[in-house]
Order: structure tokens, then C-alpha cells, then sequence
């Protein structure tokens, strides 16, 4: 199976290799901040003609018309921001061959995919609210990418940048090394990044897989998530929850306070400003370790995995307000709920989700997402009887129908896994088609109570991520 993976490891530069990588990541930044003017300045040219023009009678149509005739075309595109970045470098920016001409694309690759996505969203092409780029500050988050050049694996322990040449990893290359080595990996880009005065990079590679298939091909099973308990599985097993957030939140918010009382552009604000990013990023790296080990256990153990299509946003939302008699407003308890929707933003669980579609597919396993009105926590696992209500807090259910007694998560945990089972059931009942690579599947019926996966519920799709350069 052909796909798209990365493969980051953290760098051991020298002081002149940080400062190589830190002008290569200000260069990205300069260029996209100029070419965002470049667009910025345009359009204001273009609304000011168009003023212009109907003033002097001209018509709405005639007078935008007229104006971008004037103008010219707007540079939006990547191939558009180069050709104004190569015809006036020189004057703007003389000192631009210190850097890799990459550097520069970076940026503008950037700003095309944020005109890109603000285009999309005011013609209803893309779902959600995007704002027209802005300018980026020094502060904000440093990384460049390189698509051409010498980029390579030297050994295990050194990796080669074009322009900064060979950099130290602090961990080991090998397994990408080996893959390249054999022919079966070829890097298709490479990005630098800071994090917490960490460098890293990190290899956009095609690579030919070839995963075993679970342990338990045959086997389906339920995966209940959750604050208290991350995982709870069909078969008894439960997964811890870290809780990342609540181990760090009393020492980030001392920092907190402390940054808000230093002096702004002073040492002692930097330093604690670094120690506040370290410790968020010691939470980023404590829940994205936790993630990576469940999902990892399910794809490697099971064939077919059961989760919930959750509402994370319906579900973080903050309690409407009570309107009073007397014209004010009584509590609502939006300070507890604010506690709970830290929790399960904690827990992740769309980060799981997304894990468990591509490793999934990677391993030749389904993914069936319940539906999102299916009450797995108010369903009987033994007789199928659904409970009119159940409270939060309570952990235990209790069917009145058969007597069954079992946790709460364990119950909704099993539920799904007899909706897989349903699923599949009737999924493999319709006439054997073809697929479009020539395979043979079962064709799922329009009436299945399943949502699909991308590359999930075939289990030979191949499901590729596409590279960054290719939606430019």
C-alpha cells in the first residue's frame, strides 16, 4: 500500500546551524508578510479606481471593470507571488541569497493556501468561517519547508538541509534510513519548526507499506471514549486518561500570572514566557503520546473498531443563560460546565478518530462510526431496552427489563459492538460488486445504520494524505 507519512525527529543544532535555521524561518515570514501587502495594496488600488469611477457615472459592473484592468490582476496564486518576488527581490530584499530560495516559496505557499481557503469560504466552498490572512508577527510560531534541493538522510544520527547542510538528530533516523535504503520511501518534502526552543524536522515521505492485519481480523469490538477512563473496550478492557491538562494546570497558571506582571521586552519575561511554553508543550506531548498507544493497540489487535460520532462541539459548548424576573440572570452553572468541557477537550477525541481512519486503513481494518443519535450509554447490551433518561453521574446501569447490572461505559462499549456487528451484517447482505481497483467487496445498503470512513470500510483502499505541494 502506497502512502503518504511523516517522520519527525528533533535536531541537535550548533549555535550557528540555529541561527541558519532561524533566518531561514524569518525569511518564510518576510515573504509572506510582503506578499500579503502586495495583495493588501492591490485591492486597495482596485476599491479606490472603483470609487473613482462611479463618481464619475460610470456603472457598478463598468467601474470594477475598468478598475482591475487598471490594476492588474491580483496576485493569489503561488505562481503570481513569485513572479513579483523574483522582478523586485532584488530591490526590496538584497540580502535574500543568504537564505534557500525555498525559504521564500514557503512563504508564499503559505499565503496562497490562506487566499486559497478565504476564497473558498465567501463562495460556500469550504464549511466554517475563514478570515483573510493577516499579517504574522515575530512571535509566531517559526517553520519553513523545503521541496527541492539536497534533502536526505546522511546517516542515523544526521539528516542534510539545503543551504544549512548536515544537522545532528538527536534521536535516530534509522527506520526512515532503512526505508530509503531499500527503496521503498522517497521524501517528498522536509519542514524545520520551533516548539519550546526545540527544533525539529519533519519528512513528507511516499511510502510502501506493508502492515499485518490485526491480530483479531474477525473480531469486533466497541470503544466507549471518555473523561474518566479514555477507552473503555468491548471486552473489559480500560484505557487510562492521562488527564495532560489537569497534571499541569495549577504550575500554568503560576506562569500565567507570573508573565502578566513582567515588563513587556524584558529578560526575565522571555524567561518565563519559554518556561510557559515548555510546560504546554509537555501537555501537547503527554496527550499525543496517550493517543498514539490506544490506537495503536486497537488497529494491531482488532479488525473492526465501533466508535461514536461525537459532537465535541455540541458537547464544549457553553450553557444558555437564565433569564431572571426581575430582568437579570441566574446561574447556570456555566462554571461547572467550563471544568467538564476542559476534560473532554482534554480527552481528544477527535485527535482518536483521526488516528484510527488512516492506521486503520494502513493495517487493512474498518472503521464504523455509530450514529450520532445512537444512545449506546441508554441501551441494554443484553436485551436491547433503552432507558428514558440517565444522569451523568450515574456510573452504574441498571436495566429494569432483565436485571442487568454493569458499568456504564462497559454497557455503551458492548452496544457498539453489536451495532458493528448489525452493520457488517447488512453491509455484506447486498449482490458482490467490483471496486474501481478491480477487488471484490460487499456493497453496503443505502438503509445501513453505518457512517463511512474514508478508507475504512473497504479494507484494501488505499487512503493517502495529499502533500503540501500539491494543493498549491
Amino acid at each position: 500500500m502506497l502512502v503518504h507519512q511523516g517522520f519527525r525527529f528533533e535536531l541537535d543544532p550548533n549555535n550557528a546551524t540555529r541561527s541558519a535555521l532561524s533566518s531561514h524561518c524569518g525569511a518564510s515570514r518576510y515573504a509572506f508578510n510582503w506578499g500579503l501587502r502586495l495583495v493588501n495594496d492591490q485591492l486597495e488600488s482596485t476599491r479606490k479606481l472603483t470609487v473613482l469611477a462611479l463618481r464619475q457615472g460610470a456603472g457598478v459592473e463598468e467601474a470594477t471593470t475598468w478598475a482591475r484592468l487598471v490594476t492588474g490582476p491580483v496576485p493569489f496564486s503561488l505562481p503570481a507571488q513569485r513572479r513579483a518576488w523574483n522582478a523586485t527581490k532584488y530591490e526590496v530584499a538584497p540580502w535574500w541569497a543568504e537564505n534557500s530560495k525555498e525559504a521564500y516559496s514557503s512563504g508564499f505557499d503559505g499565503l496562497a493556501r490562506a487566499l486559497g481557503n478565504w476564497s473558498k469560504g465567501r463562495r460556500g466552498h469550504r464549511a466554517g468561517h475563514t478570515g483573510f490572512p493577516t499579517l504574522k508577527k515575530k512571535g509566531h510560531p517559526r517553520s519553513c519547508r523545503f521541496t527541492t534541493g539536497s534533502i536526505a538522510v546522511v546517516d542515523d544520527r544526521h539528516v542534510k538541509l539545503p543551504r544549512i547542510g548536515p544537522v545532528r538528530t538527536k534521536e535516530q533516523a534509522t527506520k526512515l534510513r532503512e526505508l530509503l535504503d531499500d527503496g521503498r520511501a522517497r521524501i517528498c518534502s522536509a519542514t524545520i519548526s520551533e516548539k519550546a526552543g526545540r527544533w525539529f524536522v519533519s519528512f513528507t515521505c511516499k511510502v510502501e507499506r506493508q502492515d499485518a492485519h490485526g491480530r483479531l481480523a474477525e473480531v469486533v469490538v466497541g470503544v466507549d471514549l471518555g473523561v474518566k477512563h479514555l477507552a473503555v473496550l468491548s471486552t473489559g478492557e480500560v484505557v487510562e486518561n492521562p488527564k495532560a491538562f489537569g497534571r499541569y494546570a495549577r504550575r500554568m497558571a503560576r506562569l500565567s500570572r507570573e508573565l502578566s506582571r513582567r515588563e513587556l521586552g524584558s529578560k526575565r519575561r522571555r524567561r518565563t514566557k519559554a518556561k510557559l511554553a515548555r510546560c504546554h508543550a509537555k501537555v501537547a506531548n503527554t496527550r499525543w503520546d496517550a493517543t498514539h498507544k490506544v490506537t495503536r493497540g486497537l488497529v494491531s489487535s482488532y479488525g473492526t473498531v465501533v466508535i461514536e460520532d461525537l459532537n465535541v462541539a455540541g458537547m464544549t459548548a457553553a450553557p444558555r443563560p437564565k433569564p431572571d424576573h426581575a430582568g437579570g440572570h441566574g446561574q447556570n452553572g456555566r462554571r461547572r460546565k467550563a471544568g467538564l468541557n476542559r476534560a473532554i477537550l482534554d480527552a481528544s477525541f477527535g485527535e482518536v478518530r483521526r488516528q484510527l481512519v488512516y492506521k486503520l486503513a494502513w493495517h487493512g481494518g474498518c472503521l464504523i462510526v455509530a450514529d450520532r443519535f445512537f444512545a449506546s450509554s441508554k441501551l441494554c447490551s443484553s436485551c436491547g431496552a433503552v432507558k428514558a433518561k440517565l444522569r451523568l453521574d450515574e456510573r452504574t446501569y441498571s436495566c429494569e427489563h432483565c436485571g442487568l447490572v454493569i458499568d456504564r461505559d462497559l454497557n455503551a462499549a458492548r452496544s457498539l459492538a453489536a451495532y458493528g456487528r448489525r452493520a457488517l451484517s447488512v453491509a455484506g447482505s447486498g449482490p458482490e460488486t467490483r471496486n474501481a481497483r478491480g477487488g471484490a467487496h460487499r456493497r453496503l445498503l443505502s438503509d445501513a445504520p453505518v457512517k463511512r470512513e474514508d478508507g475504512t470500510v473497504e479494507p484494501d483502499k488505499t487512503v493517502t494524505a495529499p502533500s503540501q505541494g500539491e494543493a498549491a
